[in-house]
């Protein structure tokens, strides 16, 4: 575990996190559930992606566990993507 493999950098890159979510209303809530956790600046839905996958900007350093214990508040799980964009399956 790592600075880099725990938290949410600030600035362009953010992070990706795949979800088991699918439909466009559970999509809407997890976002604003996340958009709910402090630091937390932009999310961003990818839809053309399976498993649906989401893109979090932030303004401070935040923790992925911030991110995925209010997700599970919605019944629905996040998995955080590589440390890095280019591993990620973000269409291009």
């Amino acid at each position: 575990m790592s600075l880099l493999s725990d938290h949410i950098i600030p600035g362009d890159s953010g992070k990706i996190f795949t979800t088991n979510a699918s439909e466009e209303k559970d999509l809407k809530r997890i976002k604003r559930v996340v958009m709910a956790v402090e630091g937390v600046h932009d999310v961003l839905i990818v839809k053309e992606v399976f498993p649906r996958e989401f893109i979090v900007h932030t303004r401070k350093l935040v923790a992925i566990s911030d991110i995925e214990n209010a997700v599970k508040l919605t019944g629905f799980h996040v998995i955080p993507k590589g440390i890095f964009t280019w591993q990620s399956q973000e269409p291009k």
